[in-house]
């Protein structure tokens, strides 16, 4: 269950599920930053590009798409206990950048189940 895991392991494992299956990350080329805040304030990057995903903790590259939500929320994001459209409405997750680049990332880790390592 993923709210075992720590928020580091958490985006290893979407790393690995990105890079194992990489066809609907094709021709994606986009650096999304995650701002979290919570117990801990942490900066993930999830960079895709030619069909590999690469995530980096910090913000090394200018990013494309910056959301900012609570780590819990995210979490709950990830589960599919929230939806990003919700958590936008109602304050919960703050999008600086492209948002249909954000759009475009919920769907995509529908597609991969990422509930499974929250």
């Amino acid at each position: 269950m993923m709210k075992d895991l720590s928020i580091h392991e958490i985006f290893e494992k979407i790393e690995q599920a990105l890079n194992e299956d990489s066809k609907p990350i094709e021709g994606m080329n986009a650096v999304y930053q995650y701002d979290l805040t919570g117990e801990e304030e942490v900066t993930y990057q999830l960079q895709l590009s030619n069909g590999q995903a690469k995530v980096e903790k910090g913000s090394p590259a200018e990013a494309d798409c910056v959301l900012q939500m609570k780590i819990d929320d995210f979490k709950e994001l990830l589960l599919g206990n929230l939806s990003g459209t919700a958590a936008f409405m109602s304050g919960k997750l703050k999008i600086k950048g492209n948002i249909g680049a954000a759009m475009k990332m919920e769907n995509l880790l529908r597609q991969y189940d990422v509930s499974k390592y929250v």
